[in-house]
C-alpha cells in the first residue's frame, strides 16, 4: 500500500517537473523567437537605411552634375548675349551712319537748333571805281559755309535750298547759282547743329565775320531754337 502511494507521489512530482520544464522551454523558445525577430528587424532597417543613403548620395551626385551643366549653359548664354550686344551696337552704329549719310545727301527731312546767317550787299558808293566791291560774291558764301561745316553743321541751306555733298555755287552777276538755281541777295544761310559752337566760330576775332565786313558785306546772324529743312526732290 505504501509502495503504491510512493509511486503516485513520484508520478505527481515528475508531472510537475515536466510541466515546469515544458513551460520553461516554451518561454525560452518564444523569447528566442522574439530576439531573432528583433535582430531581423534591425538588420532590415539597416539595409533600408543604407539603401536610402546610397540613393541620396546618387541624387546629390546627379545634382552636382546638373549644376556644372547649368553653369556651362549659363556661360554659353552670357557669351551669346555679349555677341548679341555687340551685333546690336554694330547695327545701331550702321543705322546711325546711314541716317547721317541720308541727311548729308539731303534725302530726309531734318530739324534742330542752329544758326541763320544773312549776307547782304552794301550800299553802292559812286566814288568807288567798281560796284563789285559792294556785292556778295560766291567766295563770301563759301567762307560762311566752310566755317559752318568745320563747326559741326549737319545740314545747310541757302535761301531754303538744301546743299548736298556735290553742290556747286557760282557767281552770275548780281545773283549766285546753287546747283543751277539762281538766288538774288540777300542770301540766307541756315545751318543745323550746335548753335553756340557755330556762332562762336563765326564771331572769332579776325575770323569769317571780320573778313566779310572788311569786304563791305553786311553780315548778321541769329541763333534759332529750331530749323526745318525739307528733303531734296528729284534725282
Amino acid at each position: 500500500m505504501k509502495k503504491k502511494r510512493k509511486m503516485r507521489s513520484n508520478r505527481v512530482f515528475f508531472s510537475l517537473v515536466f510541466i515546469g520544464l515544458g513551460f520553461i522551454i516554451a518561454y525560452s523558445y518564444q523569447l528566442a523567437n522574439e530576439e531573432n525577430e528583433g535582430i531581423q528587424m534591425t538588420s532590415n532597417q539597416w539595409e533600408r537605411d543604407q539603401m536610402l543613403r546610397d540613393q541620396l548620395v546618387e541624387v546629390e551626385e546627379k545634382n552636382r552634375g546638373l549644376q556644372h551643366e547649368l553653369f556651362e549653359k549659363q556661360e554659353m548664354v552670357q557669351d551669346i548675349e555679349k555677341g548679341f550686344a555687340k551685333e546690336e551696337q554694330i547695327l545701331y552704329n550702321l543705322a546711325e551712319d546711314t541716317e547721317k549719310y541720308r541727311m548729308y545727301l539731303g534725302k530726309v527731312k531734318v530739324k534742330g537748333q542752329g544758326v541763320e546767317v544773312i549776307l547782304e550787299d552794301s550800299e553802292y558808293n559812286p566814288d568807288e571805281d567798281s560796284a563789285n566791291n559792294y556785292i556778295v560774291h560766291e567766295h563770301h558764301v563759301f567762307q560762311v559755309i566752310n566755317e559752318l561745316f568745320i563747326s559741326g553743321a549737319s545740314a545747310i541751306s541757302i535761301n531754303g535750298q538744301r546743299l548736298t555733298h556735290n553742290s556747286y555755287i557760282v557767281c552770275n552777276g548780281p545773283v549766285i547759282e546753287v546747283d543751277g538755281f539762281q538766288h538774288p541777295a540777300p542770301f540766307v544761310i541756315s545751318a543745323i547743329g550746335d548753335a553756340e559752337v557755330m556762332a562762336s566760330a563765326l564771331n572769332l576775332t579776325g575770323g569769317v565775320k571780320d573778313l566779310l565786313v572788311n569786304d563791305n558785306v553786311q553780315f548778321s546772324m541769329e541763333k534759332k531754337p529750331e530749323i526745318v529743312m525739307d528733303p531734296l526732290l528729284g534725282s
